[in-house]
């Protein structure tokens, strides 16, 4: 069957189309992104503002249109971390429904984590032992552990990239101090999490997942995308320091110069990177692999596996 998967994120706008069958290998056929970061355009008092609410419809219209005419059988569209967050969440989902007529289903952090540690353990697969999987989000930081295919701990913290830096880094590029106390506050905000974590074992294999992890792997020296989504990545905590002092010292737009950096992701890549860094001393991790799969590919095998999304994955019309 061939299925579209739309992907309302705090940063991005993301369908990607693949022809799949049960048992069988997801094929990407076609992906189409747009940068609307709703993880900056929410007001002080937590709403999507009206300009971000109007780009989504369009946005949304514009993909619904594109999983049409390439064939779609079936539309899954979701929301993570920015519109689940949102207080106008029901408003917005809304006038999407209204405008667009897709039924945007939002996906809580819990399940968010435990369909991306489902991708994970397929593309490493049972050889891999015990996972610990990272996913940093532009509003949501998403932390699992297991030895099956369903996690022993699946849990979503509110340390995303793009609501750090809206909270904490207003200034480009942001201020050392102000990095400094960042740093100190992701420190104790996890403290408690790694514990959980960590309770019922020690990893074999930790893993990174999502754009974050990356672009801070290839701007440490691993292998373009170019070089295709097997090659072996990797990223070390070492390099992940080396890397924060020199991209804490740059503007947004310099960042955006570096190989393996999106414009659209440029300044958020400092508080991406601390968060990165916190969680990786929370939990004791040196090393990262950096997984190409993660909640789209989840959210296609789950599909696969069981013909529906039952009570877990919310079904949705085209």
């Amino acid at each position: 069957m061939r299925l579209g998967v739309l992907d309302v994120g705090s940063n991005t706008v993301h369908l990607l189309v693949v022809d799949a069958h049960r048992g069988g290998h997801p094929t990407p056929m076609s992906s189409t992104k747009a940068a609307l970061r709703l993880a900056e355009n929410t007001d002080d008092a937590g709403d999507i503002t009206a300009q971000g609410a109007d780009r989504l419809m369009r946005t949304v219209a514009d993909f619904a249109g594109i999983a049409r005419s390439s064939g779609c059988g079936e539309l899954m569209a979701f929301a993570t971390s920015a519109v689940r967050d949102a207080r106008n969440s029901d408003a917005v989902l809304g006038r999407v429904r209204d405008e667009t007529g897709v039924d945007l289903q939002v996906l809580s952090g819990e399940d968010e984590s435990r369909l991306t540690f489902l991708a994970v353990r397929r593309w490493f697969g049972w050889s891999a032992g015990r996972i610990l999987d990272l996913d940093i989000g532009g509003g949501s930081l998403e932390l699992s552990t297991g030895i099956d295919e369903n996690p022993d701990v699946a849990m979503s913290l509110q340390l995303g990239a793009g609501r750090l830096t809206r909270d904490w880094l207003d200034e480009d590029p942001p201020g050392k101090r102000r990095v400094a106390v960042l740093r100190d506050w992701l420190d104790a905000e996890l403290v408690e999490p790694a514990k959980a974590v960590l309770a019922p074992g020690l990893p074999d294999r930790a893993v990174g997942t999502s754009k974050t992890f990356r672009s801070l792997a290839r701007l440490t020296g691993a292998a373009p995308s170019a070089a295709g989504p097997r090659v072996k990545r990797t990223l070390t905590a070492d390099g992940l320091r080396q890397v924060i002092s020199f991209i804490s010292r740059m503007t947004a737009a310099d960042r955006a110069e570096l190989e393996g950096v999106s414009a659209d992701r440029s300044r958020q890549m400092v508080a991406g990177a601390l968060v990165a860094e916190a969680a990786m001393r929370a939990l004791s991790l040196d090393t990262l692999e950096i997984c190409p799969w993660a909640l789209r590919e989840g959210l296609i095998l789950r599909k696969l596996d069981t013909e529906s999304f039952g009570d877990v994955v919310p079904t949705t019309a085209t």
